[in-house]
C-alpha cells in the first residue's frame, strides 16, 4: 500500500484523495486550536509560504482526541486559523489519529514510523510526564503522542521524518529544504 492510496475529507465533507499530492514534498500534522503548541501555526504558514512554489504542500488534520483541544466544527477551526494565522494552506475535517476511529491515513503514518522521544528541554520534560500519564508503554509503540506531530513525505511518497510537537521548527525547516 501506498500513501498515495488513501482517502479522506476537506473541512466541508467532501473525500478528496492523496493521489492530488504525488510528486510533491508533504508535511502532514495534526493540529488543535486550544493547544500549547497552536503558535507553530505561525511557523507552519512562514515555511508554507517559503517552499510552497518549490513543491511543498502542508496537511493540517485537526483532531480532539489531546485534552479536548480542537472542540470547535471545522468550520470553527479554519476561521480561528485564517485570523489568529493567517493559514493558507489546507485544512481538512476533524479526525481521530489513535485508536479503533483512527483516520487510516494515520495509522499507515503511525504504522510505519517510530517515536523517538520528545528530544531535551523543558518542553520535552513537561511532555513526557504528560504522556506517560495517559500511556505508560508510550516509548514503545507508534501512536501519536499530542497535537502537532508532523510527517515529513518526500516526493516519491516515502515517509523520511517524524517530528514530535517538542522538535525545532527550524529544523522541520532544514528537512524540507533538503527535500526540496
Amino acid at each position: 500500500m501506498s500513501i498515495y492510496d488513501f482517502k479522506f475529507n476537506d473541512r466541508k465533507g467532501q473525500e478528496m484523495s492523496m493521489e492530488q499530492y504525488k510528486g510533491k514534498v508533504l508535511i502532514i500534522v495534526n493540529t488543535a486550536t486550544g493547544c500549547g503548541f497552536t503558535p507553530q501555526y505561525e511557523d507552519l504558514q512562514k515555511i508554507y509560504d517559503k517552499y510552497k512554489d518549490k513543491g511543498l504542500e502542508i496537511l493540517d488534520f485537526p483532531c480532539n482526541q489531546f485534552a479536548n483541544q480542537a472542540p470547535g466544527s471545522n468550520e470553527e477551526i479554519h476561521e480561528f486559523c485564517k485570523g489568529r494565522f493567517g493559514i493558507t494552506f489546507p485544512q481538512f475535517a476533524k479526525i481521530d489519529v489513535n485508536g479503533e476511529n483512527a483516520l487510516p491515513l494515520w495509522k499507515y503514518l503511525t504504522t510505519n514510523t517510530k517515536f523517538d522521544g520528545f528530544g531535551k528541554g523543558p518542553k520535552a520534560l513537561m511532555m513526557s510526564g504528560v504522556v506517560k500519564a495517559m500511556d505508560k508503554d508510550y516509548k514503545n509503540n507508534g501512536d501519536i503522542k499530542w497535537n502537532f506531530t508532523k510527517f515529513i513525505i518526500d516526493r516519491d511518497g516515502n515517509i523520511v521524518a517524524r517530528f514530535e510537537p517538542t522538535y525545532s521548527m527550524e529544523d522541520l525547516d532544514t528537512k524540507v529544504a533538503e527535500l526540496l
